[in-house]
């Protein structure tokens, strides 16, 4: 996973509230193999009508490099399938902003190098409102936890851990490591302070 702290790029609204995860990817295209993509199916049916063809009012098939999304609050409800995350950054998503996700969808965001950008409803109304129907450039500063759109300058929070994890480009495991002095030394202090609870290793 690349790491990363400065975004900028296109950002769209997606002015509905409770996006699933079946949405967001339906299940029948889960079986298709992650090595192919899962960009083309991002938002499937509702970027097509029944007979399949693109809806040409839906806001990404107008703004085809959109890689900034303003939503509104539940964003990623629904199930946990770690799909829709990559259904998302397959198609050049780097950023959801939304007064709220799913706990689960916006854990595996983090672990994909997504950021769940959580702003108060009231901040993303007025996003929504300066983008409209139309797509403009937003500036996203994860270590200022600051969303610039327009003459909106606007914070976000983010968990320190999950900032750490997005900058670096860490996984689970390297921010465990990332404490690997601390780890050793209460190791060695347990080991030392209480013997009786060590594992003796036989000769």
């Amino acid at each position: 996973m690349v790491g990363w702290c400065l975004h900028e790029g296109l950002a769209v609204s997606l002015p509905q509230e409770n996006v699933d995860t079946d949405q967001l990817i339906p299940a029948r295209y889960m079986s298709i193999p992650r090595a192919d993509g899962y960009g083309p199916y991002l938002f499937y049916d509702m970027r097509r009508d029944e007979n399949g063809t693109l809806r040409e009012n839906f806001v990404l098939n107008r703004h085809k490099n959109t890689t900034v999304i303003v939503a509104r609050r539940g964003f990623g409800s629904g199930s946990s399938r770690e799909a829709a995350v990559y259904a998302l950054m397959d198609a050049g998503i780097r950023a959801v902003v939304a007064p709220s996700f799913g706990d689960i969808f916006a854990a595996n965001c983090i672990n994909n190098g997504l950021l769940p950008a959580c702003l108060d409803e009231k901040s993303c109304a007025a996003l929504e409102n300066a983008l409209a129907n139309d797509a403009k450039n937003i500036r996203i500063d994860i270590k200022a936890r600051v969303i610039s759109l327009s003459n909106i300058k606007t914070g976000f929070s983010l968990d320190d851990s999950w900032a750490t994890k997005l900058i670096n480009g860490w996984d689970d495991i390297d921010l465990t490591m990332d404490h690997a002095a601390e780890i050793a030394a209460y190791k060695d202090a347990r080991s030392r302070n209480a013997p009786w609870a060590w594992p003796v290793v036989a000769d």
